[in-house]
């Protein structure tokens, strides 16, 4: 379904107007792992225990971050105004090793607001920006501030990671617990660098 630019810009306001901040959503995620719960409708075991590893790595990420001095004189010297806003839930692995990423790069520069969403609430917007067919996550979406138009997305992997995928499941057909584990690895090696190159595109 195509939709025009005039519904997509309604869709992205209506998500914009339930959007809270990356503090608020670790406050959440936070939350939820003492009540042994996860972001989104359902709730199982499996989804408790994967919000409460995410929260453990997203704690450990914004932390250890570090970005180049070429990155950051990039992202400093953007002088845009865009709202990046990303469609997330508490559950999603590769979320947990992007969003404190996304949230470095956009401290540095005011004239990147970060926003975020929850998938199952925003089931418009997430139509708007599948990936393959799918409702992948974390999507982020660049909005340019004073027009409202959609001016770039990102997700919901790093192109490497992407490319990995891409390359198992061409060879496999689907993605085995034993990739994911693998896949877990490359993260930690690679310690958000390609997810920092990747977002330098958009600014």
């Amino acid at each position: 379904m195509i939709s025009t630019d005039i519904s997509i810009k309604n869709i992205i306001q209506e998500s914009e107007a339930k959007a809270i901040s990356y503090k608020e959503y670790r406050d959440l995620v936070q939350t939820l792992v003492t009540e042994g719960k996860s972001t989104g409708e359902e709730q199982t075991e499996a989804l408790s225990n994967y919000t409460m590893l995410n929260d453990k790595r997203m704690k450990r990420l914004d932390k250890t971050v570090k970005l180049s001095e070429e990155a950051i004189s990039k992202i400093k010297s953007y002088n845009g105004d865009v709202t990046w806003l990303v469609l997330t839930e508490s559950w999603c692995g590769d979320a947990a090793q992007t969003m404190p990423v996304i949230n470095k790069v956009a401290e540095l520069n005011e004239n990147i607001t970060l926003k975020i969403v929850l998938r199952d609430e925003n089931e418009a917007l997430m139509n708007e920006f599948l990936t393959n067919g799918g409702k992948a996550i974390p999507k982020l979406i660049a909005i340019d501030a004073p027009s409202g138009n959609v001016i770039g997305d990102w997700g919901p992997r790093p192109t490497k990671a992407t490319q990995m995928v891409n390359d198992y499941k061409a060879t496999y057909g689907k993605l085995t617990p034993e990739f994911k584990k693998e896949l877990q690895v490359w993260y930690n090696k690679d310690k958000g660098q390609n997810t920092v190159e990747d977002l330098l595109k958009l600014v």
